[in-house]
């Protein structure tokens, strides 16, 4: 068979995906549109295509365990010098996602590994561009703010092209936290100059 990089995550829902993606590659992200914004749960892993189904049985179980809870984004952060990336920082959902991404690399699981870094969930907004560049992402999205009720994640494969696509998706059953109220989404706001 063969191998493939599969990565698992939570899709950044409309219109603030789309948004993100733009605004990403406006700062000189050449990878901005073959990664679709989300938060990692599973970086990039290498898997054997014949352990595609019992990742998927395993992912089911994670998600079974799992409920809905609200995501809340507001202002940058970064990881430089560490690592160039600046992103848009999970305040509210945080905890949520280190639950979640504990659960996918369980150590009786498919998908066992070790990360290179700590987990901390974020939305990466520039990786690997100019200094002057990531600056710029990190102060022109220091005032960003968006919400949205996280009802599950997805499975997505990179292609040979780089590109990530989603193979699946994978709800929540647990019981519903998000009143009602909070179930409305709105576009985001943006700093305006």
């Amino acid at each position: 068979m063969g191998t493939v990089t599969i990565g698992v995550s939570i899709a950044v829902p409309e219109p603030y995906g789309s948004l993100l993606q733009e605004l990403r590659a406006g700062f000189g992200d050449a990878a901005a549109h073959g990664i679709p914004t989300h938060v990692t749960l599973l970086p990039p892993t290498e898997v054997e295509d014949a352990d595609l189904p019992a990742i998927e049985a395993h992912l089911t179980e994670v998600a079974a365990a799992g409920r809905p809870f609200p995501m809340r984004l507001s202002g940058t952060g970064t990881f430089r010098p560490l690592s160039p990336v600046v992103y848009v920082r999970v305040v509210e959902g945080a905890e949520a996602c280190s639950w979640l991404q504990m659960q996918v690399r369980d150590e009786s699981g498919p998908v066992a590994r070790e990360l290179q870094f700590p987990y901390h969930p974020h939305v990466t907004v520039a990786h690997g561009i100019d200094d002057a560049a990531m600056d710029r992402a990190f102060e022109e999205l220091a005032g960003y703010e968006a919400e949205w009720p996280c009802t599950g994640f997805a499975l997505y494969e990179q292609g040979p092209d780089g590109v990530w696509r989603k193979l699946r998706e994978f709800a929540f059953s647990g019981r519903t936290v998000v009143p009602p109220q909070a179930a409305h989404v709105d576009r985001g706001t943006l700093p305006t100059r």
